[in-house]
């Protein structure tokens, strides 16, 4: 039975780093495929608008600009400011304080 435990200890941590990776880097990156700007450039369009810290970051349908958003939560000056761009564009749809009750 210990020989046993052994071997499918092995064959995890064999396994897990494959899962980990395959796992998606953030919410909505499956919409990925159709936006014309990258995770890459949109996080650098959102600094340049209000530098901060990043502390969470989608991309998903939203009514405005192409209908298709990256979304940033941006810890600046002690306050988490909401950043938007277009997926498609570029162009940045949103840059203002989140409220009390984020979504």
């Amino acid at each position: 039975m210990k020989g046993l435990n052994t071997i499918l200890s092995l064959v995890m941590i064999s396994v897990m780093p494959g899962l980990v990776q395959g796992a998606l880097a953030y919410k909505g990156e499956k919409l990925a495929e159709t936006a014309k700007i990258t995770m890459e450039q949109a996080t650098e369009i959102a600094l340049k608008a209000r530098p901060g810290k990043i502390t969470d970051k989608e991309l998903e349908r939203e009514k405005g600009g192409s209908g298709l958003r990256y979304t940033f939560d941006v810890l600046s000056k002690k306050s988490t400011y909401e950043i938007g761009v277009d997926a498609q564009t570029g162009t940045v749809l949103e840059n203002g304080r989140e409220d009390a009750h984020p979504d």
